[in-house]
Parts: C-alpha cells; structure tokens; sequence
C-alpha cells in the first residue's frame, strides 16, 4: 500500500516540480494538492493523507497554523515541513504545532523518500541544521536526550570518543573542513573520523548518520 501525500505549496512551478520528484517512488504517492493553508485544512479533510507535505510561507494562513489545526482535527496524519526557512522563531512555532520532520528544499530526492517513510512510521525528523536552535536554547519543545557515556558505550561501543565528539558535530551541520577547525585537526583527519562513523553506524552518508545520532538520541 502506498504512502497518500498532500501537496501544499502556492508556487504552481514549485508544485509541479516537488511532483516530479515522485515518479520513480511509486510507493509514495501525491493523491491531492493545495496552494494555500485553508485550502490544505479542507482537502485533509476529504482526502485523509497520510502525511501532509507543507511549505510554511503561505498566502492566507502559514503553513504552521494549517499544521497545527490539520493535527487538532486527525492526529493520525503526520505533517512535514519542507522549507527554505531557517529561523529559530519559525523551528520551535513548528514543533509545537505538532509537526513531525522540518525540511529545507535543497535536500536530495532520496532521503525526501526516506524520510517521508521514517515519519510514517512515526519516527521524527529535524535538518541538523535547525538542531542548535532547539539543543542550544533548551527551550523544552523537545527535551534534551543526552545518553550518560555508560549507556553510549552500551549502544555504541564501537565509536571512539573522539568519532562521538566528530559526530555531534555532523549534527550542528558542520562540514570536514569545520570540524577540523574545532577540534584542531587536519581536514585529512576529519574526513576520516566522518567515514569511520558512518561504517560504523550502517549509514549511506554523513546527513544519515546525522538522523540515526538525533533518532538514537546519541546526541
């Protein structure tokens, strides 16, 4: 059984390309599509999506306020944010409108598909970079998950102290060049403890290692 998705975006072209993006998913489906906030609220109505993919900069109503009255009305529908916005006010406002995973644009069409599947069976998704906002300010929208070392070490033990201090920078959304400079190694070195972790963590790439780190609450 496919995945049913509503489309909210009030750029048509926009539309009509994130569309596009589907066609060789066919487990994932676009089975309606809104250009506003009130228009998303009356078609989750009919349609019943499974997930509502949903651009916040709406024309009438933002995309969190349609989110968050979507969710009053059925909590058995997961909403996702897919965004070009980056500010710390629109993060939280999201998470407390009861949104499952924050998005931003440029993310490759894969891990869309990926993540799209991880929400639908409930798992919850944050861009790393948005996690400072709510990991550094604390501001209780998401309580803080941090593992004692014992308890890593449990789950974890084959990471290094220092592949776990690298790690948690590929969260903030750091690149090999930055967590060099932090932690005062080479770029050649950096590169390395990256590729050692995501061995490690079965991971594809370094953004997948950063969702099993948030997922996992390794950091």
């Amino acid at each position: 059984m496919s995945i049913k998705i509503l489309l909210v975006e009030d750029q048509k072209l926009m539309r009509i390309g994130i569309k596009s993006l589907f066609d060789d998913y066919k487990e994932i489906e676009i089975v309606g599509e809104a250009s506003n906030g009130k228009e998303a609220i009356e078609k989750t109505k009919l349609i019943k999506p499974d997930i509502v993919l949903m651009d916040l900069g709406l024309p009438d109503l933002s995309g969190i306020d349609a989110a968050k009255q979507i969710l009053e009305h059925n909590n058995n529908i997961y909403v996702i944010a897919l965004t070009s916005h980056i500010t710390e006010e629109e993060v939280n406002a999201s998470l407390q409108a009861g949104i499952s995973a924050y998005v931003i644009k440029d993310i490759a069409t894969e891990f869309l598909m990926s993540i799209i599947k991880m929400v639908k069976t409930g798992a919850m998704w944050l861009d790393p970079h948005v996690v400072p906002f709510i990991r550094d300010k604390n501001c209780g929208t998401i309580p803080a998950r941090q593992l004692s070392r014992s308890v890593f070490r449990e789950r974890h033990s084959n990471l290094t102290q220092r592949e776990y201090e690298v790690l948690k920078l590929i969260v903030d959304g750091q690149s090999n060049s930055d967590i060099a400079r932090t932690l005062t190694i080479s770029e050649h070195t950096a590169k390395a403890h990256v590729c050692n972790i995501i061995q490690k963590l079965v991971v594809d790439d370094r953004t997948q290692a950063a969702v099993k780190a948030l997922k996992e609450g390794l950091v």
